[in-house]
Formats: structure tokens, sequence, C-alpha cells
């Protein structure tokens, strides 16, 4: 191989390197966000029931509690933190529990999630419409397809 062979396949080496450098970064040093929990005294403490109390029970398929989670966790990601400067109802706007979510089977293996706020949980004067959002997951890839805001 000449010399302008070699220089060239080491450029093209080190630029693949270089790009690849910021993805070994998210995984090596990217911290997973998990749920905050109680302390341990705390959760030594709880008593589960023997089973699942039947008043208020539902099943959630797997499809869509996979489907939600995913949506979700782009809506409002669990270390989505506010702007400066935020009023009380943006505020509540930021939280995941200020959202009611709505599902629907689409075509081909689609599910439709939509998230929309819960009436009277933040204090806006009227009806807050653009903090909706639906998405179309695919659940044979789990993946998001599509955003409608």
């Amino acid at each position: 191989m000449g010399r302008q062979g070699w220089s060239g396949l080491f450029v093209k080496r080190g630029l693949v390197a270089l790009m690849a450098l910021p993805l070994c970064g998210c995984v090596l040093f990217g911290r997973q966000i998990r749920p905050p929990r109680a302390s341990a005294e705390e959760m030594a403490r709880f008593q589960f029931p023997l089973d699942l109390p039947a008043e208020g029970r539902t099943q959630t398929p797997a499809t869509v509690a996979v489907a939600t989670q995913l949506a979700m966790d782009d809506f409002r990601p669990l270390d989505l933190k506010p702007h400066k400067g935020a009023t009380p109802d943006e505020l509540c706007l930021y939280r995941r529990d200020s959202f009611d979510v709505w599902t629907a089977p689409g075509p081909e293996g689609v599910m439709f999630v939509r998230f929309v706020p819960r009436q009277h949980t933040c204090d806006t004067e009227g009806p807050v419409t653009d903090a909706s959002a639906t998405y179309a997951i695919d659940t044979r890839q789990w993946r998001i397809l599509s955003i409608q805001r």
C-alpha cells in the first residue's frame, strides 16, 4: 500500500473513532435515571396485602404498558427540569402526574398514546390545550413512529 493509501486509512479510522466517542461516553459515563425510592426502613415497614384489592383493580396489557412508558419517557423524561422562571402552572405541567393517558390500538402493530392535562390539576386559567401530545408507538420494534403536538 502506498503512502497515500496508509494516510487515508488512518484518517478514516481516526474519523470513525472520533464519531464513536460521544456514543461511548453516553454508554460508559451516562447515568441511568431511576425512579425515587423510599428509605430502606420505610420499605421494610410496608406490608403488602395477600392479594390486590378487587375494588379498583385493573389489568393493563403489556403492550399498552410498554408503549405508554416509552411515550412518557420521551414526553416527560425523569430527568426533565423546569426552565428558570417557570410559573406555578408551568411547574405543574412538568410533572408526569398532571396528565391523563389515553391509549388505542392502531393499524399494523401501532399503539396510539395520548397525554392530556388532567382537569383542575394545575390552577391554570381556562383549559390547557397546547400541553397535549399523541404518540404513535411501533409495538413490533418498540420505537416512536411519530408525535403529534
